[in-house]
């Protein structure tokens, strides 16, 4: 039996070891599930706002703090994810000796005392799927290795043109100035396209292709 593609994908306030998960989304066959903090200010209809600028299903969730955020993903992940025959994947998510969102999650996990949510499940990054496999050299000659250069080189899609952000960075911004709405649409964009590169090479490429690695961590208490 194949395992069901869900792509992941968070946003924060900066790279450093004090920064924060202000952002978390899941991209499952059915829809898009997000869980966003607002650092206690209020967020009203954020879902609805969501839901009229996006044609896929989206459930979001709003939260008041980090901890309060990470607690949902580890409900959300025990009540979905775990014990179920589903494949994680993310872009430049966690590689050998690098990646950005499994490691800057382990380490808020750890500050905030919350455990561990993708246990009992396979991983792989579509990263050196897509840019080992595929052609990924634009119109300028230039090969692309971010996920929105390869999306638009591989996929043309419509996803694309959902992202409100012309760089990621201004996640950071729309979440100091209370952008809700823009900062959940720009991560329902890419995990959106995360899924469809996921898709793109299960169609072309092997299973072994994907080096799969567990995510279960040597203790569990």
């Amino acid at each position: 039996m194949a395992l069901e593609l869900v792509a992941f994908d968070i946003e924060t306030t900066g790279f450093e070891v004090r920064d924060e998960v202000t952002v978390a989304g899941f991209a499952v066959p059915m829809g898009v599930r997000v869980f966003v903090q607002t650092g206690g200010r209020a967020a009203r209809d954020v879902e609805a706002a969501v839901r009229d600028r996006v044609e896929s299903h989206v459930q979001v969730s709003t939260h008041e703090s980090e901890r309060v955020l990470l607690e949902a993903v580890e409900t959300f992940a025990a009540e979905r994810l775990i014990e179920s025959d589903v494949l994680l994947v993310a872009f430049n998510g966690e590689l050998w000796r690098s990646g950005f969102d499994l490691p800057f999650l382990r380490t808020r996990l750890s500050r905030r005392d919350v455990e561990w949510p993708f246990r009992e499940m396979p991983y792989a990054d579509l990263l050196p799927v897509v840019t080992n496999r595929f052609n990924t050299v634009g119109e300028d000659g230039e090969s692309r290795s971010d996920l929105a250069g390869v999306y638009e080189t591989l996929c043309e899609g419509q996803y694309g043109n959902l992202d409100p952000f012309a760089d990621s960075g201004e996640a950071v911004t729309a979440y100091e100035e209370g952008r809700f709405t823009d900062l959940v649409v720009h991560n329902v964009a890419d995990v959106l396209r995360t899924r469809e590169l996921g898709t793109l090479a299960e169609r072309y490429c092997s299973k072994s292709d994907f080096k799969l690695k567990s995510l279960t961590p040597t203790r569990h208490d």
